[in-house]
């Protein structure tokens, strides 16, 4: 029986799936979750297969209006607030998941 699984991942990046479905708006076209924007625009896979992980939790705490929370593993003392009109290159180089 395995007792592990390896991954490709060299990045994770957590993404608080509560404040996401609170927006109406959403994030990129259609409206979508942040989570699944940011993997579409990075055009990463899901599962360790992918370049790093974009991984929505159930609720981190914080429930800013308006507003995203975003928890960088590489910083996690380092928080961040996307809101739906944020530009994704930007919030992507901000979370250092640029050029995976």
């Amino acid at each position: 029986m395995r007792t592990g699984v390896r991954s490709r991942w060299d990045k994770a990046v957590l993404v608080c799936a509560k404040c996401s479905k609170k927006l109406d708006d959403g994030f990129g076209d259609g409206g979508k979750p942040l989570a699944k924007a940011l993997r579409k625009h990075l055009k990463l896979k899901n599962g360790p297969k992918s370049a790093a992980g974009v991984v929505e939790v159930k609720c981190l705490d914080v429930c800013p209006k308006g507003a995203v929370v975003v928890v960088d593993s590489a910083r996690p003392n380092d928080w961040l607030l996307v809101r739906p009109g944020d530009d994704l290159d930007a919030v992507a180089e901000r979370l250092g998941l640029a050029g995976k």
